[in-house]
């Protein structure tokens, strides 16, 4: 199928939605009241104020830092995969930076996130900054699912100057009959870059992996690496130390 075709039926299908500021309040007071390590920062995206989860190092010596981003219509703290590995690299020697991520309503597909992706650009450029100001000088990114795209569509408009190393899980994850609308600029890319999936993934992420893996191979990067979890699915319930230390290791690795 085209980009052209795509970007066509995403047009037909979208409800054109911006992001849904009122869902976004909600899920903010949910992860304030339910926040156990780390503190709560407001970052400014030019517009307006949002949330993010600021975990120093839980170890004498700090590796560097990682901006985490959760996935689809979740919040910095979510109990699959964000909530976990921003507390799991921190007691790693992390210091992580969670962002709120934008969300549309809840059953919003990945057609309809595709247009308010742009939205995000403002946030990841301002979690970048806070990290940077807050003395670091290696930083990497670590995007579950959508925010995947999110990365992607920034990285593919920006570049990837601003940051140390790629960590995407889950990558490629779209919706029944709904397609990518651009292809991973992984051959383009000059990072390291980790992609991590389960075995149990959605079908959009398995079936695309020797895809992925190729435009990886073909950035040249001799860091870069795929890693299957086996066992588990694209939520990592169960499997959260398991994500937490195949990313660490390959960070500090590369961080090295």
């Amino acid at each position: 199928m085209t980009a052209f075709l795509i970007l066509m039926i995403i047009a037909e299908t979208s409800f054109g939605e911006l992001a849904d500021l009122e869902r976004e309040a909600r899920l903010a007071s949910e992860a304030e009241a339910g926040l156990f390590d780390g503190e709560i920062v407001y970052l400014n995206d030019g517009e307006r104020d949002f949330l993010s989860l600021f975990t120093e190092s839980m170890t004498d010596e700090t590796k560097g830092a990682v901006l985490v981003l959760h996935g689809r219509g979740n919040h910095p703290d979510w109990y699959h995969v964000a909530g976990p590995v921003r507390v799991g690299l921190a007691e790693q020697g992390w210091t992580t930076l969670s962002l709120q991520m934008p969300v549309l309503r809840n059953g919003a597909k990945y057609y309809d996130y595709v247009p308010m992706i742009p939205e995000s650009f403002p946030r990841i450029e301002a979690g970048i900054r806070y990290l940077r100001e807050q003395g670091f000088d290696w930083v990497a990114v670590v995007a579950h699912s959508c925010s995947v795209h999110m990365t992607i569509a920034w990285i593919r408009e920006f570049g990837d100057e601003t940051f140390n190393a790629y960590v995407g899980i889950g990558m490629g994850a779209t919706d029944f009959r709904q397609y990518m609308a651009k292809p991973f600029p992984f051959d383009q890319m000059q990072v390291p870059i980790l992609d991590v999936y389960g075995s149990e993934d959605f079908n959009s992420v398995t079936s695309s992996a020797p895809a992925r893996k190729e435009l990886i191979e073909a950035g040249g990067n001799e860091q870069s690496n795929q890693v299957e979890i086996a066992g588990t699915d694209h939520y990592f319930e169960n499997y959260e130390d398991e994500l937490t230390v195949a990313i660490s290791e390959w960070l500090t690795e590369v961080r090295n």
